[in-house]
């Protein structure tokens, strides 16, 4: 970034800082050797996003992520505030059945497959020796933890200890990477009175709703665990004959579990983000008390379904096998009407940029719902085959999860249909960007092949654009397919391919299919899942990769789910504003003048930090934008926050912006505002390549850029120093003491590790 191997740290850690060149080090001491000339700073961030190798471990939050996204996803409104808090509701609500599906699926393996199917059959649990201590004999007969409530007490503490291992991620994730303080914020006479959501001082900082969040997930994941366990021994308790005072001990502990149930939903629905101040208190009787008294109900029903229960025999699945078609129905639900509400919300002020036509939040989180879903019985269906095989000694995981796994293949014959449209969709850009190519490069000698990459990676590039039309035709149709699901798992009781038994030859050869495809396609998206998971744990390059996918999905605060991966933008918002607060006022008898540039990525956080400067130092910052997904991704995805009102609004309060892109690029492209506040954004699209023939300029082919390279691009110089020159005309001639500053946002993770 800043052209010089030889770099100082000046600000910041290892995880974020602030670089300078060696020479311009101590640019502030030798004022007169900077006069009229810039100071070039970079702040890097990659680590934020691909550090070390526990990174890895964040694919395991991925739906947790991707229901975050919805909540963002939001359609502008307009007084519509009732709306938006529902929207806002049902997104937290989705969340927290996304917690239980992962606790239910690890209690699935554990209690289900392992202690109470596997511990209880003599076929299956023969070959394993580390089951000999839980396990029982032909004759019903073992030792002391072969009782089938011992045995799920002890299995218990497996999804107990991963739910306290998403506590203690999320808090010190929050630690590490969140609890840094924006900027103070001082009450400003040009502020407007509607201001956008991102200039907001709280918007940075939601440890209240993190911390809330955080002990209501941790509450539910722990009374699913309990709820596992007491409702199995409950059962058993209730039988004719069964002894009244553990029946009646059954009972009080399911009107705990209920009671506890309701008041985590309570807790969840209680209230959303507060942004318009900087909230530092915290709830402490909910935050401290609520996970305690969800694991002194753990606890006291681990006591009791530990009872000695002499005639009790595990047979069969666990008891509560329509749990999972439990949380489907409701995730279905939540995700109908959180449709209804964001079709109202656009209705109320349509953009006609806006992905889906507003129906992005609902889209993207019907996917986190299917990806929890895949995740879940893709990991039972594996450990289900691993204890028994093709033997058929244990009856396996519940249907509905057969159910769901045998919709894959429809699935993916929809994708292929898609893929299929895209690919003569692609092939019709191509033959349109081939007439246009030379007239971008006009003299110059044909060459066909030459013609022929340019045409192919701008329309490549153009592929972008459909991801909506993509995105909301899978959410479609998955929602379909698991209704279907569903409805198949209730109302017949059996697995498709017995379900489909005694219908004609095509139907039952389908079902059959499907769920032989199904189960062998949701084992291997599972196994390749933990593999790529494996790699990027010990591949740095790989986890860059990661982190490349996590620019998007962790720039938001976590507003949804509090164990979704941290927002990385909570620590790189504020040292952006800090840094250029900072310098503003330490040449403030110059002006403080500033240009942030920044690319892709970088660029959304370049906007955000001026967002969050007080609008009378706003107005004597510049900003240069290249490679950016402003509009073309932030822009029609999160039009709550980057749509056309919100980046107008920081064109008229920056001093200048520019915006450099080019056709062949993928994810950045033009902002599309005019120029009623100053020069136009956008420059038009440059050429990629420089050029298309050899040149004395450019003896060698020129590479096709992309995405990158943008700085080596003459307009870039031209512009910054078209910027720097309107910000000297605009400010009060510098004092002999005073220098200038070009403070450069990051670029991508790749660019600036390199």
């Amino acid at each position: 970034m800043l052209g010089d191997p030889r770099t100082v740290r000046i600000s910041g850690d290892d995880t974020a800082a602030v670089f300078r060149r060696a020479e311009d080090a101590d640019a502030e001491r030798r004022p007169d050797d900077y006069r009229g000339k810039p100071v070039p700073e970079a702040y890097v961030w990659c680590n934020l996003t691909s550090g070390n190798g526990s990174r890895a471990l964040w694919l395991l939050l991925l739906p947790f992520m991707v229901v975050n996204l919805a909540h963002w996803m939001r359609p502008t409104s307009r007084r519509r505030r009732r709306l938006v808090r529902a929207y806002g509701l049902l997104v937290r609500l989705i969340g927290l059945t996304l917690t239980v599906l992962l606790t239910a699926a690890a209690c699935e393996v554990a209690l289900d497959l392992i202690a109470w199917q596997c511990a209880g059959t003599p076929a299956c649990s023969a070959d394993r020796a580390w089951l000999g201590f839980l396990a029982t004999d032909g004759a019903g007969h073992g030792g002391w933890w072969s009782q089938p409530g011992r045995r799920l007490g002890l299995a218990a503490l497996a999804p107990a200890a991963l739910t306290g291992l998403l506590w203690y991620l999320s808090h010190r994730t929050w630690s590490a990477y969140e609890s840094q303080q924006p900027l103070p914020h001082e009450t400003d006479p040009e502020e407007e009175t509607h201001r956008s959501a991102l200039s907001r001082p709280g918007f940075w900082y939601g440890r209240r709703l993190v911390a809330r969040l955080r002990a209501a997930h941790t509450a539910a994941g722990l009374l699913t665990v309990a709820a596992a366990v007491g409702a199995a021994a409950a059962r058993y308790d209730r039988r004719s004959g069964g002894p009244a005072l553990l029946d009646a001990l059954g009972w009080v502990l399911e009107a705990a579990l209920a009671a506890g149930g309701v008041v985590v939903v309570w807790v969840v629905c209680r209230r959303g983000r507060s942004e318009n101040r900087l909230d530092r208190e915290l709830d402490k009787a909910l935050v401290r008390r609520l996970p305690q008294a969800a694991l002194a109900v753990l606890l006291l029903t681990l006591l009791y379904a530990g009872a000695s229960r002499p005639g009790w025999e595990s047979a069969g699945r666990l008891p509560g096998d329509a749990t999972f078609g439990g949380i489907a129905l409701v995730q279905g639900l939540l995700v109908i009407g959180l449709a209804a509400v964001a079709h109202a919300l656009y209705r109320s002020s349509p953009a006609p940029r806006t992905a889906v036509r507003g129906l992005a939040g609902p889209a993207v989180a019907m996917l986190s719902c299917a990806l929890g879903g895949v995740m879940s019985g893709g990991g039972a269906q594996r450990v289900a085959d691993w204890l028994d095989g093709t033997h058929g000694s244990i009856a396996g995981p519940p249907v509905l999860l057969t159910w769901q796994a045998s919709v894959i293949p429809p699935l993916l014959v929809v994708v292929a249909l898609l893929c299929a449209w895209l690919g003569a969709r692609t092939v019709r850009i191509k033959r349109r960007e081939r007439a246009r190519v030379p007239l971008d490069y006009p003299g110059e000698p044909r060459d066909p092949e030459r013609t022929r990459r340019i045409a192919a990676t701008r329309a490549h590039a153009s592929l972008t654009d459909r991801a909506p039309r993509i995105v909301g035709t899978i959410s479609a149709v998955t929602l379909l397919l698991g209704a279907g699901a569903l409805i198949g798992a209730w109302g017949t009781g059996e697995v498709p391919a017995r379900a489909a038994r005694g219908t004609p030859d095509v139907v039952e050869g389908a079902a059959e299919t499907s769920q032989a495809l199904g189960s062998w396609l949701i084992g291997l998206g599972f196994i390749l899942f933990v593999t790529w998971g494996r790699r990027a744990y010990k591949d740095p390059s790989a986890r860059r990769t990661i982190g490349i996918l996590w620019d998007v999905g962790t720039f938001w605060p976590r507003a949804a789910h509090p164990f979704a991966p941290p927002c990385y933008a909570e620590r790189a918002v504020p040292d952006l504003t800090w840094r250029m607060a900072a310098w503003t006022r330490a040449t403030d008898a110059t002006g403080g003048r500033l240009v942030i540039s920044g690319h892709s990525q970088g660029s959304v956080l370049a906007a955000a930090a001026a967002w969050q400067l007080r609008p009378s130092v706003r107005k004597r910052v510049a900003l240069l934008t290249y490679g950016s997904p402003l509009e073309r991704l932030y822009g029609r995805w999160f039009p709550a926050h980057f749509g056309p009102a919100a980046l107008s609004s920081l064109h008229r309060e920056v001093d200048c912006w520019r915006n450099l892109h080019r056709a062949t690029d993928p994810i950045g492209g033009p902002i599309g505002l005019r120029g009623d506040c100053g020069p136009q954004v956008d420059r038009p699209a440059l050429k990629d390549p420089l050029a298309y023939g050899r040149t004395e300029a450019h003896p060698l082919p020129a590479p096709i850029l992309g995405h990158g390279g943008y700085q080596s691009d003459p307009a870039f110089a031209e512009e910054r120093a078209r910027l720097l020159a309107r910000l000297k005309a605009a400010v009060p001639p510098p004092r002999p003491a005073a220098g200038e500053a070009v403070t450069a946002a990051p670029a991508d993770p790749p660019d600036t590790a390199g």
